[in-house]
């Protein structure tokens, strides 16, 4: 009898998954009719959305930009045969008092005798996204850019506050002379004692060189902007101002207070532990009265300390707080092997942390580092409760205007969609950095 059994040498050639298992049908069959009560639940639920956007489309879709008051908008809604509270949007008040939101009481050019400085706030924040650029995209854009971010922190505050340009470099001139004499004492020094002996020579800089410098420059070339005081700022421009600062300078800071309390030296660990639990024991809000009403007690008579300064640096350290335990749960999730890998290597602290520990804690630290951002961005509008005319606090002025007297919606929804667009963004880049910083598998 023959054998007539066969084996096939060669593969099959690979199918197409099914149209219904894969694409945008795919994800519904698997995510929302997923069984029978799935399917009801989400036919619930997109009936009641459905429902939702149509009633918002209605009340936002009014030709109502031309309007210059609350009543030519209702005559407007008349015209259009709606009736009610809920008529529609009066969105002439955002045409008319943008300009406001975003720059507060910044200098304008409508009193006579000025002139519109709103191109310095614009200017510096069109800088801002080139300084970034090197840091957040450090693979895509050139890196020379890196000089100008270092300079940028000097440049905004004289964009923005004016006067003349030689304070900036009075004060950026007490970096070199502390990174100078912190390389000379490194040669004959321990490392700490130079960094010690450095940051008390930029300080000691600060406090007695530098207005003298700037002063008999300023006498000699006269290269100025125009000065403005910090009761001037508001809107939108005040809240990026004062987030950008503390995002900037909470970073760093919570990175010292993080290593600091893991420190095993006792008077460095219960300072930090102190200062952090301290400040994540009190509300901001609380904080920022401190800075408004109590701070100037404790200063010398006759000083004139910037109110908005004192928001930065409150603002700032409570970041720092929060910031420092973010990333001490990030040096907690490394295991031990880490730091035994950079003692086999030879390698002292600063290196270890530099080179192997520090990259690692902060890749893993990375959503907890942008929700804090998220955050401190967002309670940029508790100024407010110390007279400083944020977004929120603009609203009031502006509603207190006879022609805007009863409007809520608008001017609420206008600040909440910006607040969202930042937002969003730091939100996508986080889960962009996520993606690129990915060694691990899924």
């Amino acid at each position: 009898m023959s054998d007539i059994s066969f084996v096939r040498t060669e593969m099959l050639p690979q199918k197409d998954p099914p149209a219904s298992a894969v694409g945008v049908v795919g994800w519904m069959r698997a995510n929302l009719f997923s069984g029978w009560f799935n399917s009801i639940l989400t036919l619930v639920a997109l009936y009641f959305v459905i429902q939702l956007l149509m009633g918002l489309f209605h009340w936002a879709w009014v030709p109502t930009w031309s309007a210059a008051s609350l009543p030519e908008c209702r005559d407007i809604f008349e015209q259009l045969g709606r009736t009610g509270h809920n008529a529609g949007a009066c969105w002439g008040v955002i045409a008319e008092r943008w300009p406001q939101l975003l720059f507060g009481f910044y200098p304008n050019g409508t009193e006579e005798g000025t002139v519109d400085q709103r191109w310095r706030p614009i200017l510096a924040f069109v800088l801002l996204a080139v300084a970034l650029a090197p840091i957040l995209y450090s693979d895509r854009v050139s890196g020379k850019l890196i000089y100008f971010s270092g300079a940028y922190p000097f440049i905004m505050p004289w964009l923005l506050w004016g006067g003349t340009i030689w304070t900036p470099v009075a004060v950026a001139l007490g970096f070199v002379v502390g990174f100078v004499v912190y390389k000379w004492l490194l040669k004959s020094t321990s490392e700490l004692i130079a960094l010690i002996v450095g940051v008390v020579s930029a300080v000691l800089w600060w406090m007695f060189a530098a207005s003298l410098l700037s002063s008999e420059l300023a006498s000699i070339m006269p290269l100025a902007l125009e000065p403005v005081q910090s009761r001037a700022f508001g809107g939108f421009m005040l809240s990026i101002t004062i987030g950008v600062v503390a995002i900037g300078l909470s970073l760093p800071i919570g990175i010292v207070l993080a290593l600091g309390r893991q420190s095993d030296l006792l008077i460095v660990k219960t300072l930090c532990v102190c200062f952090i639990e301290f400040i994540r024991g009190v509300p901001l809000i609380t904080l920022l009265f401190v800075a408004s009403t109590l701070l100037n007690i404790f200063m010398p008579p006759g000083t004139n300390f910037d109110i908005i300064m004192r928001v930065f640096i409150m603002v700032t350290l409570f970041a720092s707080a929060y910031m420092a335990e973010v990333i001490r749960g990030g040096l907690a999730a490394l295991p031990t092997g880490q730091y035994e890998g950079a003692d086999s290597l030879g390698l002292n602290y600063w290196q270890a942390q530099r080179l192997i520990i520090m990259p690692q804690a902060l890749k893993i630290s990375i959503p907890g580092i942008v929700s804090t951002f998220i955050g401190v961005f967002k309670d940029t509008t508790l100024v407010s409760v110390i007279g400083l005319f944020d977004p929120l606090n603009l609203t009031n002025a502006i509603r207190a205007d006879a022609d805007w007297n009863g409007l809520v919606w608008e001017l609420y929804g206008f600040i909440a969609f910006l607040f969202f667009v930042f937002c969003f963004g730091m939100s996508r880049y986080s889960m962009y950095l996520e993606r690129k910083l990915q060694t691990g598998h899924r």
